[in-house]
């Protein structure tokens, strides 16, 4: 009998392959990209407004003083002089670090998969909230490690909670390697953590001996130009931070980082290493290049008004279109909001309509471990025009007025 093509492989995978899935957002690109189709999905920034020209000026700028340094390899924790501006861009939020604690990743995702390397064996316990970015979910599972989700709500990350889960794994003799959180302005909820609940999380993760990977790719795009204090300079030696230039700059650099301990930062670019040798020279150069001669902190400004725009587009048409059963965040920052549907509608189910409806939207599901989320689903205000936003919400109001009236109907409920 022949052997079929998956039959080949299938045996020869390694165990920690068993579980990984498709992410269901990556699953949505194939329909949600189409024209017709208004797509409240994905979470890509508007390039659009970045300043293209003063991109092309940097990058000519690079090959002309310094092509042949740009096109070759470079060190496994990252160009010393990005290091240093890097650490000028974490100034600008108050986050204390050293160009000597940070090394250089291929974008955020890529420092999500090194922590997860690095401290997760089969089995292992991660604290995250509930619901969590998709892309640190992928990573932890990839690792073959258990997520115990904690809740939060519209002042993020719930502290007694956190107290509660940390007491009641302890009783089991069990002890999380870490607890991955997004403080400010959270992917999927939008929410951010409150000036008081920061105090009291630090207090608890000093007291039950917790280290934190602290993921801020959002910080800088407060609406109001807020700054809030990082996990890291609150409990420095617990704390270990991710950023990422893709919010504030581009995702096509792909760019992100580390701060770490220096023992923790040593593994971090052994790990590196072995991954892919070095991050790519030439984006480094090139942004370097545009941090050290760029306004950027104009350029953010901007990325700021633009979502800012189109946030609240999403939120008028929200009130304007969909049940008042319907609840959802009120982002001061940020990509998305997150919405909880009322009893009887399940967002993984609705899907297929909403993309008939010729909308798109990620369902909550995507963003718990192991279950969970079917109540809410998360729209992202980041990409589409105002008009296109609100065409979007109105499609999907109009769906879910329409499902919520038959659930009425079947259940005898008033809408």
């Amino acid at each position: 009998m022949r052997t079929t093509r998956t039959e080949l492989y299938v045996d020869r995978y390694a165990e920690r392959t068993r579980g990984m899935t498709a992410s269901e957002i990556r699953a949505l690109f194939a329909v949600a990209t189409r024209p017709e189709v208004v797509s409240l999905a994905g979470g890509m920034p508007y390039t659009a407004a970045l300043d293209h020209a003063a991109v092309a000026a940097v990058t000519q700028e690079v090959l002309r003083t310094a092509g042949s340094d740009a096109l070759q390899y470079g060190g496994g924790q990252g160009l010393a002089t990005l290091r240093e501006r890097l650490v000028e861009v974490m100034a600008a939020e108050g986050v204390p670090a050293t160009p000597d604690e940070v090394v250089v990743t291929t974008g955020g995702q890529q420092a999500l998969d090194l922590v997860a390397k690095l401290f997760c064996d089969a089995g292992d316990l991660v604290l995250a909230e509930g619901p969590s970015y998709v892309g640190a979910l992928g990573a932890f599972a990839t690792y073959q490690a258990e997520v115990v989700h904690v809740p939060l709500d519209d002042d993020g990350l719930e502290p007694d909670a956190l107290e509660a889960t940390l007491e009641r794994l302890a009783s089991g003799g069990r002890r999380p390697k870490f607890l991955y959180t997004i403080p400010n302005h959270q992917n999927p909820a939008g929410c951010s953590l409150s000036g008081r609940r920061r105090e009291d999380l630090a207090e608890i993760i000093e007291r039950h001996d917790l280290l934190v990977v602290e993921d801020n790719p959002y910080g800088l795009l407060d609406f109001k130009g807020e700054l809030r204090p990082a996990l890291r300079s609150l409990v420095p030696d617990r704390v270990i931070y991710v950023g990422t230039l893709s919010k504030i700059l581009s995702p096509g650099l792909r760019i992100g980082w580390l701060v770490a301990p220096e023992p923790v930062r040593d593994k971090l670019v052994l790990l590196k290493e072995a991954a892919d040798l070095c991050q790519s020279n030439f984006t480094q150069f090139v942004a370097e290049r545009w941090f050290a001669t760029q306004p950027w902190l104009q350029q953010v400004e901007t990325f700021r008004e633009v979502y800012r725009e189109r946030c609240d587009a999403m939120l008028a048409e929200l009130d304007a279109s969909f049940p008042p059963s319907c609840h959802w965040t009120v982002p001061t920052g940020g990509f998305f909001v997150w919405v909880r549907l009322p009893n009887g509608l399940d967002s993984r189910e609705l899907l297929a309509k909403a993309l008939s409806e010729r909308v798109a939207y990620v369902p909550g599901t995507a963003f718990y471990a192991g279950g969970g989320g079917a109540d809410a689903l998360r729209l992202s205000f980041c990409y589409p025009p105002a008009e296109r936003i609100r065409e979007g919400v109105r499609r999907l109001g109009e769906l879910l007025t329409d499902e919520l009236e038959l659930v009425n109907a079947v259940y005898g409920r008033r809408a």
